[in-house]
């Protein structure tokens, strides 16, 4: 039930509020005077988008607030636009929230019906799910739903499985080829930068042999080797030094030196035994050789080619397994359209005794607003392949208004008035469980004479259990209030508001007034209506 609303800065709305009562409420109104902006607050509230336009201008966010009683509970929703982003942020109970919480809670809030679900009443696939909304089990439906979602999948699988498999098996001759190619030449990780680092290596060490042999060659002389005739050297400079003691410190010197070229020669010869042979330097040519034309041949660098050659593995490996999961697949198939065979079975029968139960509960409720007693409501099946081998039985209302007629498709045969009243005779079946609040929105429409008598006491009856908010320009309908709004529409400072007031019992009859016309027939209806209301 709807307590309290709440709506500032909205469109043409400033700031209006509004407290309903427990049974039916009507809001009425000059033509354009604004009633579907408090519909559109009620819509946006509960999960429907508004642009940033919407915003009254000179205002920096809209917003729209309303207290709700579900289950014995209070639910307090608040919604906010921002004028300038054209964001809005959702509250529930004052907690930040989504939409989509929002719109999972809508169904236990608000019913709206209007003008335009009288031409979704004409389409078949809507009159199936409104079928669906009297199956005993409703789970049918959902795991239906389910079943069918988990096959689609299934058939997606094996399709790009299939697809794959056919795309790589066209190929396969050709990767193994160049997979053949590829392993005979086995390149490794890194390979090419090491085999390049060593060939430096090996050059630089060329390079350093060359220079030891030059070194070395100048220890060994024509007339003696460098070592010797230092020694000479070394033995004349001591015999000297023993002769002078001036010289001593010379002969060390010589000495020194003579030690420390003896060292150096050593090492010299350590690396020219150490070198690396010509060989091996022969060997790292050829392979980078080999690398450089697997390259060229495949266009990669030696990277590529190793990405390259894991995916034709898996490629393969993947065509050599293929066969196996497809198999799998197709069982799992096989065993989901078992069960949905199954649940079909089960729901095509379900549908086939609400469609009984729905037809009677329906022709009942058209009697009892003005359509002839001989009203019939049936439902015409027809299958649906929804996999081979198994057919879901759609159902479509079929009606016939008056004796002697056939059974006939709503759309072919029903005026407005007559589908305003299918629907509220719907409406008030769909709701014999969860009532939320029903809102009427002009349902009304193409209603006249008696029948808005039968109408307004239908509707009446409905709102004995359930809170109606309901548009109307009938002042037959508007007298069964329990409480009447007004919405009006004026123009101050150039700028156009709308207000929505309650009104006083005074105030009701002069808006009753109105709408039959005004002047003394208006007066004589409205307090007729008025008098049979409170009677």
């Amino acid at each position: 039930m709807l307590e309290y609303l709440r709506i500032q800065h909205l469109a043409l709305i400033d700031d209006v509020e509004l407290e309903f009562a427990s049974g039916l409420n009507v809001l009425t109104g000059e033509t354009g005077a604004g009633k579907s902006f408090i519909l559109r607050a009620l819509s946006f509230l509960t999960g429907d988008k508004l642009g940033k336009d919407m915003v009254r201008p000179g205002t920096n966010k809209a917003s729209v607030e309303a207290v709700f009683q579900v289950d014995g509970n209070e639910c307090i929703l608040r919604r906010e636009l921002n004028a300038e982003t054209g964001r809005s942020r959702i509250f529930i109970n004052d907690r930040l929230s989504s939409q989509s919480s929002v719109r999972e809670l809508k169904p236990r809030l608000l019913l709206h019906t209007s003008q335009h679900g009288q031409q979704r009443l004409l389409s078949p696939s809507y009159q199936g799910k409104v079928l669906d909304e009297f199956l005993d089990d409703r789970e049918l439906v959902l795991q239906k739903n389910a079943l069918l979602a988990e096959l689609h999948e299934l058939l997606k699988k094996r399709e790009e499985l299939s697809s794959k498999m056919r795309e790589l098996s066209d190929k396969r001759e050709f990767m193994e080829f160049q997979l053949q190619f590829i392993e005979k030449v086995d390149p490794q990780p890194g390979e090419e930068d090491e085999l390049l680092e060593q060939k430096q290596q090996l050059k630089d060490s060329a390079d350093a042999a060359k220079t030891v042999e030059t070194a070395l060659a100048a220890f060994y002389g024509e007339e003696g080797s460098l070592h010797e005739r230092i020694s000479l050297l070394a033995r004349e400079m001591d015999a000297l030094a023993s002769l002078d003691d001036d010289w001593r410190e010379d002969a060390e010197d010589v000495e020194e030196m003579r030690l420390k070229l003896r060292e150096l020669e050593t090492r010299l010869h350590h690396i020219q035994r150490n070198s690396q042979s010509e060989g091996e330097l022969e060997n790292i040519e050829a392979r980078l050789f080999e690398l450089a034309q697997l390259k060229r041949k495949l266009n990669r660098n030696l990277n590529e080619i190793l990405e390259f050659r894991a995916e034709m593995d898996a490629n393969i490996s993947f065509l050599d397994s293929c066969a196996l999961d497809l198999a799998q697949l197709e069982k799992q198939e096989t065993d989901c359209a078992s069960r949905l065979k199954k649940c079909i079975e089960c729901l095509n029968a379900a549908r086939e005794t609400a469609a009984g139960e729905l037809s009677g509960l329906l022709a009942q409720e058209l009697r009892g607003l003005g359509f002839n007693e001989a009203v019939e409501v049936e439902f015409e099946f027809t299958p649906a392949e929804l996999y081979p081998g198994i057919e879901e039985q759609r159902g479509r209302m079929l009606w016939v208004p008056n004796p002697g007629q056939r059974p006939q498709p709503l759309d072919q045969i029903a005026s407005g008035g007559e589908l305003s009243r299918f629907l509220l005779a719907l409406v008030g079946l769909m709701t014999r469980e969860s009532i939320p609040t029903l809102i009427f929105d002009e349902v009304d429409a193409g209603i006249g004479g008696l029948t808005l008598n039968y109408v307004a006491d239908r509707i009446t009856q409905l709102a004995q259990n359930r809170q109606i908010i309901l548009i109307t320009h009938w002042p037959q309908l508007a007298s069964r209030a329990a409480c009447h709004f007004q919405v009006a529409k004026q123009v101050v400072d150039e700028l156009t508001t709308v207000s929505c007031s309650q009104l006083s019992a005074k105030q009701v009859f002069e808006e009753l007034k109105r709408m039959a016309g005004g002047g003394a027939q208006g007066d004589a209806l409205a307090r007729q209506l008025l008098e049979k209301a409170t009677a």
